[in-house]
């Protein structure tokens, strides 16, 4: 499979597209005045803990206030165990001397109870408190109306490792195939961090699979460089009062350059020269065998014009999605879930309707693996196959449905065919969904997705009129102010309606239109 990278600069945003085999697969876009939060430290300030919750609020400088749940908090068991030995020798005191460098404070405890101590490591209460400084990270972006998720588990990722300073964990990433090159990171990382005296755990990114050991060391020595410049930061504005940014995910094409661009990257073409620049000193430092694969693109057309990736955001904006063979999935995004729906549509090829329906849900797979990318949909998502008979057809599909998955960077999990040939999944959800990023919901049906028909509009004003003839006995007139398609309602198929309203309320009833009005708007005006 063959993968292009296309780098879009304009003055508003920047898009990085990633193109396989020509065809669009994800979309990522950052916004210069609206900045991503993912990957950004903070010394953030506790606002509230929420012992029912086990959770806290910590101002992190950003218009809400971000979220910190219990299970996100590092934990310390050398410095717990250490704290419970020196209890077990007291009969009284406090013992913080075995914390000092946590952000937990235990409490007085005696011979008799060292329940205390074990609840201390996971009860909020007792690990922060109001105005508390605390160093965290962001683990996903604001998300409607939810503030930012945050974490004590600070992790900096570089090209081909990623830094745990609070863990002792050397993990491999799960796409590394191969027990003899897992055996062989773990073993060169753990002789690598013992050399530079390295504190911390590490994890080997996908992208270290078969890379040489001076390459890792390089990659250790920028890490353990970051995290001491992060420390001193730290130390420098930990007397301020604000809660400060510490540490800056790099911007967008720099972050593509390092996470996306893999062995079968052949080409990144940006469209911007200053930006070019930047990216071919970045790659050089430090993903030197895509230099030479750095393209400026300098042409009048546009670079997404020019590989359809505007026409296919157009698309993935859409509620349906229309398969090669006349099927199609129609796509709903809610605040719980996301549902997706497979229909045959216009294709009757198969030899027979079992036939025509297994071959509509394969073809289903590969078009709901893609749009889940492109669209970046996460959390619950259902899928609605149409229902099959045969148990072969229904294995088939799920297989083939988590083969099409294994290309997403995101978590995925996925369960069995049900018998009305539903699938439940799960997609590990950090940012906004593309929908999320690129658009709100509608001022005329207020994001419900329909509005009132005009019949409809013209009974509520029916009752309207009523309600107002009943309150008001001065009014000798009233006067329909509405959009245009209702007072053609009003005047046409209900003028009958509108006569004998007239008759029964002894008033004269007349009309204007309004066209910046909605359809569903309308006033009554008492004259």
């Amino acid at each position: 499979m063959s993968e292009e990278l296309l780098i879009n600069i304009s003055p508003m945003e920047s898009r990085v597209a990633v193109l396989d085999n020509g065809i669009l697969g994800e979309i990522y876009i950052e916004r210069h005045h609206k900045l991503g939060l993912v990957g950004n430290i903070y010394l953030g300030t506790v606002v509230r803990v929420l012992p029912g919750m086990q959770a806290a609020f910590v101002d992190i400088g950003q218009s809400r206030t971000a979220f910190l749940h219990v299970n996100d908090m590092q934990r310390e068991p050398r410095a717990v165990k250490k704290a419970t030995d020196t209890a077990k020798n007291q009969t009284n005191g406090a013992i913080e001397s075995a914390t000092d460098d946590l952000d937990v404070t235990l409490p007085i405890v005696n011979t008799q109870s060292t329940e205390v101590i074990q609840a201390s490591k996971t009860l909020i209460q007792h690990r922060l408190h109001e105005s508390q400084r605390i160093l965290v990270q962001v683990t996903k972006d604001q998300l409607g109306s939810k503030g930012a998720r945050l974490t004590t588990n600070v992790s900096l990722p570089s090209r081909y490792l990623v830094y745990l300073p609070s863990s002792e964990h050397i993990g491999i990433s799960q796409r590394i195939d191969g027990e003899e090159e897992r055996t062989r990171l773990k073993t060169e990382l753990t002789s690598l961090m013992q050399t530079v005296n390295l504190k911390g755990g590490l994890i080997a990114r996908t992208a270290a699979e078969r890379v040489p050991v001076d390459k890792l060391e390089e990659d250790i020595y920028y890490l353990l460089q970051l995290w001491r410049t992060i420390c001193a930061r730290r130390q420098e504005i930990n007397h301020h009062q604000s809660s400060e940014l510490i540490y800056q995910e790099l911007a967008l094409p720099l972050r593509s350059i390092r996470d996306l661009v893999h062995a079968d990257t052949e080409k990144v073409i940006i469209d911007n020269e200053q930006i070019y620049e930047q990216v071919r000193y970045f790659a050089k430092e430090f993903v030197p065998f895509v230099y030479d694969r750095i393209v400026h693109y300098t042409a009048e057309q546009s670079l997404f014009d020019v590989h359809r990736v505007e026409d296919d955001l157009k698309d993935a904006l859409k509620r349906r999605v229309d398969l090669k063979s006349g099927g199609y999935l129609i796509i709903d995004q809610t605040e719980a879930m996301t549902t997706i729906d497979v229909n045959t549509g216009s294709f009757v090829g198969g030899r027979s309707l079992e036939d025509t329906v297994y071959k509509t849900n394969l073809e289903a797979t590969h078009a709901i693996a893609r749009q889940l990318r492109l669209r970046n949909l996460g959390g619950i998502i259902i899928l609605d196959f149409i229902d099959m008979l045969e148990q072969q057809h229904k294995d088939d599909v799920l297989e083939s449905l988590q083969s099409q998955l294994t290309q997403d960077y995101a978590k995925t999990k996925i369960t069995q065919v049900s018998e009305l040939g539903l699938v439940e999944m799960t997609r590990k959800r950090t940012r906004e969904s593309l929908g999320q990023q690129l658009c709100e919901p509608c001022s005329t049906c207020q994001g419900r997705g329909f509005v009132k028909t005009a019949e409809t509009v013209c009974f509520e004003i029916f009752r309207e009129i009523m309600r107002c003839a009943r309150t008001y006995n001065s009014p000798k007139k009233f006067t329909v102010v509405a959009h245009a398609a209702v007072i053609d309602l009003l005047l046409t198929s209900e003028s009958d309606t509108v006569a004998d309203l007239e008759y029964l309320l002894g008033r004269v009833i007349t009309f204007d239109v309004e066209n910046l009005y909605t359809q569903e708007q309308y006033d009554i005006v008492l004259d």
